[in-house]
């Protein structure tokens, strides 16, 4: 195993908030508001990050260094919003997440095809 894979694997699993939030960062850089509306897009409403959650979570990702905070232009408003974007190790998180939930799901398919009625 790599140095890279064993850094990206100390964080699994990851907390259901930050896949969330590294996923969509995998999309494109976004800043806050428009990562929570799609959570609760993609989600279907299931989960909603409040601003609280939101921001502290990505704190912590800005901190473990998995995102990055890029520069912004200023929006309508006249006020810049923080976007922030997926470092390497954390595009190398989120796919060693993805590859994680692969194999369970293997496993529980195997698992249940195997079982029998009773």
């Amino acid at each position: 195993m790599s140095v890279d894979s064993r850094r990206a694997a100390a964080f699994l699993p990851l907390k259901p908030v930050w896949f969330h939030i590294l996923i969509t960062l995998a999309e494109a850089p976004s800043h806050g508001y428009a990562i929570r509306q799609a959570v609760e897009t993609r989600t279907a409403g299931e989960i909603r990050l409040w601003p609280t959650t939101l921001y502290g979570a990505l704190g912590q990702l800005q901190a473990e260094s998995l995102i990055d905070e890029v520069p912004s232009e200023a929006s309508d408003d006249a006020v810049p919003k923080r976007t922030y974007k997926l470092t390497p190790l954390g595009r190398k998180v989120i796919a060693s997440e993805m590859e994680r939930l692969e194999s369970l799901l293997d496993l529980a398919r195997a698992a249940t095809r195997r079982a029998r009625p009773s």
